[in-house]
């Protein structure tokens, strides 16, 4: 309890509360609900509330050992719960990066009630200290995230590009609290903020405000954040490429720009003549020459092509400042500015050089092209200003631009000065469902998230609340069994069975069937019954707690409590038990299929048709299909006959399940006998072999290679890896909720997958 406990010493109120938390416990399940009911633990008749988040929760519950690909997201998870909190292992004493354990237990039933006892102890002693320790997540420290120079709130864990304007994303790393680490190049620091320490003289001067936004220079703050218009960093100004008008003199006797105290013109004035080049994004960079930007990279252009972000020599001038010619610049800039926008131009909003008369992609950083003048305003095409005695140039509006006067772009088809039109930007992406077009956020879920699969990392692509696309993959695939890994038979058997927490019998039935194809040595009937029906159990277990699940993200509660409840009864009883609840789990079967709620929710839901590769339930729910259990001659003298049903959607998946448990159930009181699925000796053979078995999920096939009785090599095809090609054709333009239902409805097991 020390890295979990709350400062402050232990007085009598303190005890009295801590007590009180050591009865009131909610718990947060690593890896999941689902992999402890399958390890036989009945955690809703322990005294806990179990809850969907960390966040609720004063006691993280580790059941087995922590699979290496779960232990920074537990760290994180650990992380998120209040003080005072606590850790229960059940099974393992290595639960790094997790700090210690405050109780450890066996991995039982009698384990899990003996380790509460001691963890309520735990906390009822150290709740409060006077002295504790700080825990941080080591994935929380330093990451590298993708984000967009354009778009910083678009950030990636994956490279890519940018969903709004599809520009490549640029690396970042980012530190605890989301601060953004060390930046990988000048472009990236320009865009976050960090400004060049060769160019301002040193980071320490940096630092001083006041700050602008890049895009929208209106904006100024005495402290650095994000621009309320367009969400980029706000950057200090002189960095922002421009905006702060380090050119604009502003002087006391009226600000003539760059001109003596007796009027005589500047160097500056004189070279206004000659053509020079300069960047984009950093006007301070000037060059007689063309080239690149040594800050961003980007080509530099010529002066005055740019959009106007050095604003070049058109100085503010004071109400005597006379310099009529400025104003008739003005004009003619405006002129300039309103021809170029009556003409059907594209351009980029990067690198204005770039022009089309189609819309389309800039060739050289891949933005969208927009309508001349649409992009940004960043034309600035009034600058100069005020005329012999002050007066406003009639051309020229320099509304809500105060004394400098230099802004005062036109606003085109109702998009606001210096904003970059967001329907211009993403025309070109695909349309939702529902007809709109909105900025694109990535959304992951897991792999702790309720209702999903533990150990899946989903990723979805938001466009509104329609997904976009999707990714997903395992955390905790298997990835020893390609290419084989020498251990005796028998031990296979068990190495393979416990790689698969949510069907191990399945697993194991199937190893020993390849290794004796391998070792030529055939099982007796009174076996092979005994193997098929405690794949039968497995089966109606696995189907229960799918649908504990699948009630508990769709939101029917009384399905979730009832049917965890039957498969821990079911998993480990024998053949008189499973006669025994016979009647309870039809009686469910019946409630489910009837429910005329159940029905109006997943009718429709993520449609298969035949022409995709499918296995087991979401195969056969599809009109026809295939089984393995087809040919077997076991099965068949027990009677078994592929159950199929119509559709092709989330329901029809649902109510195949159902009809499958009924028939597993014929299928055990069959059979008469019941046993988990073991290896005889096979000797110091030689050979290969394979072997094909119904999981619950589908068809699993195993190839193994034997020398000297040994397995030297093995090859495993799961359904889980065939459905998780599913994911995104059956996420793809649907609502949120759909989705997360359309993927709960594959019963995917992570653990089956390759990784």
């Amino acid at each position: 309890m020390i890295a979990g406990a709350r400062p402050g010493a232990m007085t009598g109120i303190r005890r009295v509360i801590a007590t009180a938390m050591a009865r009131d416990l909610s718990a947060f399940v690593l890896p999941g609900v689902a992999i402890a009911r399958s390890m036989g633990l009945d955690l809703a008749r322990s005294h806990l509330r179990i809850t969907g988040t960390p966040r609720h929760a004063n006691v993280l519950i580790v059941v087995g050992p922590l699979h290496p690909g779960l232990r920074d997201a537990a760290a994180v998870a650990y992380a998120q719960m209040p003080r005072p909190r606590a850790i229960l292992a059940l099974g393992t004493d290595d639960i790094a990066p997790l700090p210690a354990a405050d109780a450890t237990a066996a991995l039982t039933p009698d384990g899990l009630k003996s380790g509460l006892a001691d963890l309520r102890r735990a906390i009822a002693a150290g709740a409060f200290r006077p002295e504790v320790e700080d825990f941080t997540a080591p994935a929380l420290e330093v990451r590298v995230q993708y984000t967009c120079p354009m778009h910083p709130e678009v950030v990636s864990d994956e490279p890519g590009d940018c969903p709004i304007c599809g520009m490549t994303l640029l690396p970042r790393e980012t530190a605890a609290g989301g601060h953004a680490g060390h930046q990988p190049s000048a472009s990236m620091a320009a865009t976050s903020g960090h400004s060049d320490p060769v160019a301002h003289g040193s980071a320490d001067a940096a630092s001083d405000g006041p700050y602008t936004c890049p895009m929208h220079p209106e904006v100024v703050s005495d402290e650095p954040g994000k621009c309320p218009k367009c969400g980029m960093n706000l950057v200090k100004v002189g960095d922002e490429g421009g905006h702060g008008h380090s050119g604009h003199g502003h002087s006391g006797h009226g600000g003539h720009s760059d001109h003596s105290a007796h009027g005589e013109p500047s160097a500056h004035a004189e070279s206004a003549a000659k053509p020079t080049y300069t960047c984009p994004m950093h006007p301070e960079v000037v060059s007689d020459e063309p080239g690149d930007c040594p800050k961003c990279g980007m080509h530099l252009v010529k002066a005055g092509d740019e959009g106007g972000h050095g604003h070049g020599s058109h100085g503010d001038h004071s109400a005597h400042g006379g310099h009529g010619s400025h104003g008739a610049h003005t004009a003619h800039s405006a002129r300039a500015h309103e021809t170029t926008a009556s003409e059907a131009i594209y351009t980029c909003p990067m690198h204005p050089e770039v022009t089309s008369a189609e819309p389309g992609k800039c060739p050289k950083c891949g933005m969208n092209l927009v309508k001349a003048g649409n992009e940004g305003g960043h034309g600035h095409s009034g600058h100069g200003g005020h005329g012999g005695h002050g007066e406003k140039s009639a051309q020229t509006d320099h509304t809500g631009h105060g004394a400098h006067g230099g802004h005062s772009p036109v606003a085109i088809e109702g998009i606001e000065p210096h904003f970059m039109s967001m329907v211009e930007l993403t025309k070109d992406q695909p349309r939702s469902s529902d007809g709109l077009q909105m900025d694109w956020i990535e959304a992951p879920f897991g792999p702790f998230f309720p209702g999903l699969p533990a150990g899946l990392h989903l990723n979805l692509t938001l466009d509104g609340d329609t997904v976009a696309g999707s990714a997903a993959r395992s955390l905790v695939g298997q990835t020893v069994l390609k290419g084989g890994t020498t251990m005796a038979a028998a031990e296979f058997v068990d190495h393979l069975g416990a790689l698969m927490p949510l069907s191990p019998q399945a697993y194991r039935a199937l190893a020993c069937a390849a290794v004796e194809e391998a070792a030529g040595i055939a099982p007796t009937a009174d076996e092979r019954r005994a193997r098929a029906a405690a794949v039968e159990r497995e089966r109606i277990a696995s189907h229960l707690g799918w649908l504990a699940e699948f009630g508990s993200q769709t939101g029917f509660l009384w399905l979730s409590n009832r049917a965890g409840a039957l498969q821990l009864a079911v998993q480990d009883a024998d053949i008189a038990e499973i006669a025994a609840l016979a009647a309870p789990l039809k009686r469910l079967i019946r409630r489910v299929q009837s429910a005329p709620l159940m029905r109006m929710r997943l009718r429709g839901i993520a449609r298969i048709g035949k022409d995709i590769a499918a296995s087991g339930p979401v195969d056969r729910a599809r009109g026809g299909g295939a089984d393995a259990r087809t040919g077997d001659a076991t099965l068949s003298a027990l009677g078994f006959a592929p159950r199929q049903r119509e559709g092709g959607d989330a329901l029809a998946r649902l109510m195949l399940r159902c009809d499958e448990i009924t028939q597993s159930l014929a299928l055990i009181a069959a059979a008469g006998t019941l046993a988990t699925p073991r290896l005889a000796d096979v000797g110091a053979v030689l050979g290969e072999g394979s072997a094909s078995v119904e999981t619950p999920r589908g068809a699993a096939r195993l190839r193994v290679k034997l020398s000297d009785g040994k397995v030297t090599g093995a090859e495993l095809e799961t359904p889980s890896t065939l459905h998780l090609a599913l994911v995104d054709p059956l996420t793809a333009q649907q609502e949120l909720g759909d989705a997360l239902v359309a993927v709960g409805s594959l019963d995917l097991s992570p653990w089956e997958m390759a990784v």
